[in-house]
């Protein structure tokens, strides 16, 4: 919560001051009320002294108040006057009676006032929420809803605030002010708050040099991006009582995030989806258009070869060319729209192109953007074996084909997701200096690609 958002009230000496104040006001209204009435109308006059100490500064000067008022009745209105001395029954018992009833009154007022203050407190947090939650809506990027998220939380902790992705390593995406460097120290933090989430750095890890203070960003189980705050004069940036609204703004980050992510995952598949179905039917069109052409060739140096109008060589590979024209031909026709495709199943594995889904016995895998286009890429060419260079090409992009190591990573997370056991699997396999392929059943494989037989 940010610090104006505290319950402020008077400060405490100044609260008892008020307090013995209102009963010294009242001892004066007692005192000029008592000649014409009696003092047996006095001891009331007290009450709403000690009711308003209650309301206004808290339990501790109401009971000062309490304490003051039978004092002060005992002195001024019992006899003997000017002394705590009390010799009727009746008048300890009014002084006792008084002092009850200003002790319960005030304990009952300031439990209100209490009770008053947290809902206030509350309602600010609450509207703190919502304000946040409103103004993420408005962001359709990640970039934007970094930006409006740490700028937020700079205002209302009054605070350096960075956030970073941990897609590889922690990354500064945004930080407010925007002049912000991490060292190496605060990188390593963050990257251990990544890896256990667990809060870390100046104000909760013991002893730390570190003048941040990361908490981790949650979207469900996984972990999306840190935040870190930190204040210009080294004290830790969020109080412990401040640490559940942190929590809940960090909540409506990681739903904007995530709300983000899943959008850009949308558009990107409703345009690879689009390219898929636009390269099927023109792939389709040369087929059909360059099909009987080259039948015609084929058949031509079967007339030539067979009337000896050339030579057998020259026919001979004419024949040739034109068979792996065919063959080609019958490659592109095998490419068709993922909708028109059949799930790929093998061993318990069931891999849906068309939605994007992977499951294990019926129970959905959730794979990385990455470990997703590996497997992918395999199933669209189950049993053949796709080179490293061109699993990495399709995954991460020409500039990483070299860089097996990335392979390796989304095979092994693969493997440990899908198969049932990792050391020695069976549904992944390495073809050692070569590449990988998805080894499913024959009967599959065939029912994948109809025209195996015509290559």
């Amino acid at each position: 919560m940010d610090r104006s958002l505290s319950s402020t009230g008077p400060a405490p000496l100044a609260a008892y001051g008020l307090a013995l104040l209102m009963v010294a006001a009242s001892t004066l209204v007692g005192l000029a009320i008592a000649p014409r009435w009696g003092n047996s109308a006095v001891d009331l006059i007290y009450l709403p002294a000690v009711l308003a100490a209650a309301a206004l500064t808290g339990l501790g000067p109401a009971i000062l108040a309490a304490v003051a008022a039978a004092l002060t009745y005992n002195f001024f209105f019992t006899a003997p006057y000017r002394t705590f001395r009390i010799h009727s029954p009746e008048d300890v018992v009014t002084v006792v009676i008084l002092f009850v009833v200003a002790l319960v009154t005030s304990k009952l007022a300031a439990s209100i006032r209490s009770q008053a203050r947290l809902a206030e407190a509350h309602a600010a947090r609450n509207a703190t929420i919502a304000g946040l939650a409103r103004r993420l809506l408005a962001c359709s990027s990640e970039q934007e809803i970094a930006a409006v998220g740490i700028d937020d939380l700079s205002h209302l902790f009054a605070c350096n605030v960075v956030l970073l992705d941990i897609d590889a390593r922690p990354r500064l995406v945004a930080s407010q002010p925007s002049s912000i460097e991490l060292n190496p120290s605060d990188i390593a933090i963050a990257a251990l708050v990544a890896a256990t989430g667990q809060p870390a750095g100046r104000g909760i890890t013991p002893a730390t040099t570190v003048e941040w203070q990361f908490h981790p960003i949650r979207s469900q189980s996984s972990i999306v991006a840190v935040i870190g705050l930190a204040r210009d004069d080294g004290l830790p940036p969020v109080a412990p009582d401040q640490l559940a609204l942190l929590a809940n703004l960090l909540d409506q980050v990681a739903l904007a995030l995530a709300r983000a992510r899943l959008e850009t995952e949308a558009r990107d598949f409703s345009a690879l989806r689009e390219r898929d179905r636009t390269r099927a039917a023109l792939l389709s069109s040369i087929g059909q258009d360059l099909a009987a052409p080259i039948q015609a060739i084929a058949e031509g140096a079967t007339d030539l070869r067979r009337e000896g109008l050339a030579s057998k060589s020259t026919a001979a590979g004419i024949a040739g060319n034109a068979a792996k024209l065919q063959r080609y031909l019958a490659t592109l026709s095998d490419v068709a729209p993922q909708a028109e495709q059949p799930p790929v199943e093998a061993g318990g594995i069931t891999i849906d192109l068309f939605r994007r889904a992977v499951s294990r016995d019926g129970e959905p895998v959730h794979l990385t953007p990455k470990e997703y286009a590996v497997l992918s890429e395999l199933a669209k060419h189950p049993g053949r074996v796709l080179s490293h260079a061109h699993l990495l090409r399709t995954a991460s992009g020409p500039a990483q084909e070299k860089q097996a190591e990335y392979l390796r990573v989304a095979v092994r997370g693969l493997r440990q997701k899908l198969e049932a056991d990792p050391a020695h699997p069976v549904l992944i396999v390495n073809e050692p200096t070569v590449g990988y392929r998805l080894d499913i059943p024959a009967p599959h494989a065939k029912a994948l690609n109809p025209q195996e037989k015509m290559r």
